[in-house]
């Protein structure tokens, strides 16, 4: 089953977060293979959603954020555009678009960064915008500061993390057809948990690399093969990285409270969408065929709008007006 585990380290500035999804990544990976239209993830795009969604689950467990968290990876090559989002109850959902073939073997440079054009975004949606506020949203580029393509994504969230949020972070990830898994080890704000909000202080920059606790612990974490991530009782992955240090775990998220895939699509949004392309262009399509029918990239699910349901959808609503003493009771 799906867990995730958080703890902390007593007396020193760091946290870590151990994330192992199974039976929910397992569905993701099923739903795909089982539309017809697209069939199963190529093994390099699997691989690296897995690690996405692990990732994503692992950085919204840090933050105190009532809304989605979305990482995304696009830019240029064969993988046009990988996503994982997560809800603050840590239901997520991921989905993967390609053009053309994978090549066997192939990484992050090759399948996305071809000419260093990739990016990796990650926005924070609050459930409930004020009025004109807007998702607060940090992109990076799938190079380092000296222009050389970063081969993996754990570096790439790494260097985010450095960048964006001034935080010190060891990121270990691994995904294959039956888990997908990760570990983030991080040096603690100086001043409150800004990471991801964009609230690092100075003192938070002026740390970067010089706490040694956070130095050796990472290099403990760094040991961990992918075989031990994805194999391994996260008890025992602690036990073995960090049985000489003073380790405080926290009540895991299981069962009811795992981490856990859940799509929000629905026949009210895809509505919405129809509506935005307008009735000429639904009248368009609905020439040509039957009926207008999308699918939903995440879970697979199809909507069909026949003639009917598309004059439904741009036939305004009119208020009929009450007669005078209408609610009056007699």
């Amino acid at each position: 089953m799906s867990e995730l585990h958080k703890f902390i380290f007593e007396g020193l500035p760091v946290r870590g977060s151990l994330v192992r999804l199974t039976d929910s990544w397992q569905e993701i990976l099923h739903r795909r293979l089982a539309n017809s239209e697209t069939g199963a993830y190529p093994l390099e795009v699997a691989s690296l959603l897995g690690q996405m969604t692990a990732a994503a689950v692992l950085m919204h467990s840090n933050i105190k954020f009532n809304g989605a968290l979305v990482l995304q990876i696009f830019g240029s090559g064969p993988l046009k555009l990988a996503v994982a989002e997560v809800q603050a109850d840590l239901s997520f959902r991921s989905t993967a678009k390609t053009i053309g073939d994978i090549p066997q073997g192939a990484g992050l440079a090759s399948m996305v960064n071809v000419n260093n054009l990739g990016k990796c975004a990650i926005t924070l949606d609050p459930k409930d915008r004020f009025p004109g506020q807007q998702p607060y949203q940090g992109v990076v580029p799938l190079f380092d500061d000296h222009k050389r393509p970063i081969a993996s994504l754990s570096e790439v969230l790494e260097h985010y993390m450095l960048q964006s949020e001034q935080l010190d972070t060891k990121l270990i990830l691994a995904s294959n057809a039956q888990t997908a898994a990760g570990l983030l080890i991080q040096r603690l704000p100086v001043q409150g948990a800004g990471n991801l909000l964009a609230k690092a202080t100075m003192l938070d920059e002026d740390e970067i690399g010089r706490n040694e606790d956070y130095k050796r612990i990472s290099m403990l974490a760094a040991t961990l093969t992918e075989t031990e991530l994805l194999t391994l009782e996260p008890q025992d992955i602690m036990h073995r990285l960090f049985w000489e240090e003073p380790l405080m775990r926290f009540e895991p998220f299981k069962g009811s409270t795992a981490p856990r895939f859940v799509c929000s699509c629905s026949r009210e949004r895809v509505t919405k969408m129809i509506q935005g392309l307008g009735q000429e262009e639904a009248d368009s399509i609905l020439q040509e065929r039957e009926d207008i029918e999308v699918g939903c990239d995440f879970c697979g699910r199809q909507y069909r709008f026949d003639a009917v349901d598309a004059a439904q959808i741009f036939t305004p609503v009119i208020a009929i007006p009450k007669l005078p003493g209408a609610d009056q009771v007699h």
